[in-house]
C-alpha cells in the first residue's frame, strides 16, 4: 500500500510536469490544478487512503504527500511564471502574429436617431436651438400650464403613466416648452427632441414608446403665415422640393388656431395610392398659434407677445421616409433590419 501510494504520487506530478510545460492559457492550468488537488483530485483521494497504510509505513506516505505538493506548487508556480512572461512579450504560443487583423463591422446610426439628427439639423439653419427636459414630469407641466381641462381623456391613467408620488412619465415633448417659456423671456425659438410614453396597444403605427420633435417660435407678430412657411421649408429639405404641405382645421388645448398639417405623399406624389388612401395626401401631426392663456400660464403678456408650436412623431417620419410599414420594426433590434441603414 504504503508503494502503490507514493508510486501514484510520483507518476501524476510527472505527468502534471508534462502538461503544465505545454500550457498555453490559465484555464488549462487550472484544469490540472483540479484533477491533482482540488477537492475531487488525486491528492485528497489518496489521503482517504491513508487508513489502510500500516502503522509503520504511515511517516514514509506522509513524508511523500509533503514532498508531492511542494513540488506541485512549483510546477504551478513555474507554468503560471511562463504564460505571464509571454504575456509581457505579446509572444503567446498558439497564436500565429503573421496572420492578418479581424476586421471589425463598423456600426451605423438607428433610423430614429438619423431623423433626429436630420431634422435638429433642418430646424437650426432656420434659427433654432434645441431644448431639453425630463422625461419623468409634473402633471403641472405636462397638463396644466399646456391649458388641458381637468376631464380630458390624456389625463386619464388608462392614456398616462403615473407614479405613486403624482409625478407622470411625460406624453408629448411640450413641457420643454413650458420649461423654457418660464425660464426666459422672448423671443424664443427652440425644438424640443425626445422620447415620450402613453398607454397605446402596440400595433403597426403605435407604440407606449416613441419619440417627438416639437418646436416653439415667440416673438412680436408672429403669424400662422409664419408657421406656414416654417413647415413647408423643412417638408422640401426632409422629403425633397416635390412634397406640398396643407394645413386643416382642428383643437388642440394649448393652441388656438389649431390646425392639422399633411404633407403631399410621398409615394405617390400626390397622385393618390393605397398608402394614402387615395387621398394623396399624408397626416404628419398638429400645430397652431400659442393659446394666449398658455402664454399667460408663464408670465408672458398675450397682448404684446404670439407665437406658434408644432410637433411631430419621429417614428412617423422614420416610417414614411425610409418605406417601413411597421413602427415594431424599429424597436425589435433585429440587425437584419438595422442594417439596410
Amino acid at each position: 500500500m504504503k508503494n502503490s501510494i507514493i508510486n501514484q504520487i510520483n507518476t501524476a506530478l510527472d505527468a502534471a510536469e508534462v502538461n503544465l510545460a505545454k500550457a498555453d492559457n490559465d484555464q488549462e492550468i487550472e484544469a490540472v490544478r483540479i484533477a491533482i488537488v482540488g477537492r475531487k483530485g488525486l491528492f485528497p483521494a489518496l489521503s482517504g487512503e491513508m487508513k489502510n497504510v500500516l502503522p509503520e509505513d504511515r511517516k514514509a506516505v506522509g513524508i511523500a504527500f509533503n514532498q508531492g505538493k511542494q513540488r506541485f506548487q512549483k510546477i504551478i508556480d513555474a507554468a503560471t511564471e511562463r504564460l505571464q512572461q509571454q504575456d509581457d512579450t505579446g509572444e503567446t504560443a498558439g497564436i500565429d502574429l503573421s496572420l492578418p487583423g479581424r476586421q471589425w463591422q463598423r456600426g451605423t446610426k438607428h433610423p430614429v436617431s438619423k431623423i433626429i439628427d436630420d431634422c435638429v439639423a433642418i430646424f437650426r439653419r432656420m434659427g433654432f436651438i434645441v431644448a431639453e427636459g425630463p422625461e419623468m414630469e409634473s402633471v403641472y407641466n405636462n397638463f396644466d400650464a399646456l391649458n388641458t381641462p381637468a376631464d380630458h381623456p390624456s389625463r386619464d391613467p388608462g392614456d398616462t403613466f403615473y407614479f405613486a408620488d403624482g409625478r407622470l412619465l411625460r406624453t408629448q415633448t411640450s413641457p420643454v416648452q413650458i420649461r423654457v417659456m418660464e425660464s426666459q423671456e422672448p423671443p424664443i425659438r427652440i425644438v424640443a427632441p425626445g422620447r415620450c410614453f402613453r398607454r397605446d396597444t402596440p400595433d403597426a403605427t403605435h407604440s407606449m414608446n416613441f419619440h417627438q420633435i416639437e418646436g416653439l417660435y415667440i416673438d412680436r407678430q408672429v403669424s400662422l403665415a409664419d408657421l406656414k412657411s416654417i413647415l413647408q421649408t423643412f417638408a422640401h429639405e426632409l422629403f425633397g422640393p416635390q412634397v406640398s404641405i396643407r394645413l386643416r382645421p382642428h383643437f388642440f388645448p394649448f393652441t388656438e388656431p389649431s390646425v392639422e398639417y399633411d404633407f403631399s405623399c410621398i409615394m405617390c406624389k400626390g397622385k393618390g395610392c393605397g398608402v394614402c388612401k387615395q387621398s394623396g395626401w399624408l397626416e404628419i401631426a398638429g400645430a397652431g398659434m400659442v393659446d394666449p392663456q398658455v402664454l399667460h400660464n408663464v408670465g408672458y403678456d398675450p397682448a404684446e407677445w404670439s407665437g406658434f408650436a408644432f410637433g411631430m412623431g419621429i417614428e412617423r417620419l422614420a416610417m414614411l421616409r425610409y418605406r417601413i410599414n411597421d413602427i415594431r420594426f424599429l424597436y425589435e433590434n433585429d440587425v437584419r433590419f438595422l442594417e439596410q441603414f
